[in-house]
């Protein structure tokens, strides 16, 4: 019982923390930007406040409404975000454009990402489908095809947007959870084989996913243009040091460093904060992860062994994705880092798995 009890807190502390850093961090890295664009230092925390108030309602309902519940709405949930993608695939009035991809829906002053609730939707349908065709798991048309066709609806529609790292995010995914659920490994593996060749068109037939592909392999070649985020990313990340600056003193903010309050806030926190920072940010995403396959392996069912393990993918292989970009690691993809980043939408999806992850714990917890 005290092992089960210290899931419960930590994962709560591990979560508050990412999110309380995450408050400071969108101040640190946007309150430039804000005052130059709108006049107001605080206009983008302002907006973060909100989504952050709103993921603790999500969060809190999501820790009490019993997690069973999903498995009823799971086509509900899926048809929702197929419906949402559709809309801003195909309706380009009902979107918000952004350096030519259509990714959000405005409701009034503020605007969502249907690819981050979709991201979800996935997760409870595979958790529901592959529990319950765990004696048919081993089958290609029962245990492989549909889960794979039924996700591959919604990884197309996101590509549509276009929104390559998160297609490739749920994609990813999608394999790891049949493959934790028994799929035949041979059927993943032919699946990865057939699937290469077009991820590889989809990179070399499109100029700036190419382009991306090369700055990462050479970021100085063209230091003041393509590899300049990267370059000047790498420069904040040497300027910190072990220690940091201090909070509040980073440079590369100053302009220098693009949107330094989404994708790449890390160099910010890495440049302010230094290596000790760094670490202890991928310290709590860590405790996430291990609280995530604890509470999966104590789940008195499969439905919610899977809906944990998933949960904890969306929420940890994102976090390893930013990390690994901002750190020239990967090839640039415009993932926001789960908790940290200023982007409404994924963080209370984050906020709403944390919730559900408790809630499969207490569940469970006595059995």
């Amino acid at each position: 019982m005290t092992k089960t009890r210290d899931i419960n807190a930590t994962l709560i502390l591990a979560s508050m923390a990412l999110v309380a850093m995450g408050l400071v961090m969108v101040y640190s890295t946007s309150y430039v930007v804000a005052m130059k664009r709108y006049g107001n230092e605080y206009f983008f925390v302002k907006k973060h406040l909100v989504f952050i108030t709103f993921g603790f309602l999500l969060f809190f309902i999501a820790a009490k409404v019993d997690y069973h519940l999903y498995q009823k709405l799971t086509y509900p949930l899926l048809f929702t975000s197929f419906i949402l993608l559709v809309i801003l695939a195909f309706i380009p009035a009902a979107g918000g454009a952004v350096g030519g991809a259509r990714r959000w829906i405005r409701v009034g002053p503020l605007s969502f990402q249907p690819s981050e609730p979709a991201k979800l939707a996935v997760i409870v349908y595979l958790s529901y489908y592959l529990s319950a065709k765990k004696d048919k798991i081993k089958t290609f048309s029962k245990g492989f095809l549909p889960p794979l066709i039924m996700s591959g609806f919604l990884i197309l529609l996101i590509l549509k947007e276009p929104d390559f790292g998160t297609a490739i995010s749920l994609g990813a995914i999608t394999i790891a959870m049949m493959f934790i659920a028994g799929v035949r490994v041979r059927h993943i593996f032919s699946l990865i084989i057939m699937a290469a060749p077009f991820i590889y068109l989809m990179v070399a037939k499109v100029d700036y996913r190419m382009k991306r592909v090369l700055t990462f392999l050479d970021p100085w070649k063209d230091s003041g243009g393509a590899g300049f985020q990267l370059v000047q990313s790498m420069l904040a990340f040497g300027a910190g040091g072990m220690w940091g600056v201090g909070l509040g003193e980073g440079k590369q903010k100053l302009f220098y460093l693009p949107e330094a309050h989404t994708d790449f806030i890390l160099s910010v926190v890495g440049e302010e904060l230094g290596l000790i920072g760094v670490s202890a940010l991928i310290v709590l995403y860590l405790l996430i992860l291990i609280c995530g396959v604890r509470v999966a392996l104590m789940a008195g069912d499969l439905f919610g062994k899977y809906l944990a393990m998933g949960i904890t993918l969306l929420i940890v292989l994102q976090a390893a994705v930013n990390m690994a970009v901002v750190m020239a690691l990967l090839p640039t993809k415009g993932l926001t880092l789960p908790f940290i980043s200023y982007g409404g939408t994924s963080l209370v999806v984050n906020m709403t798995g944390i919730g559900i992850l408790l809630n499969i714990w207490r569940k469970n917890r006595d059995t």
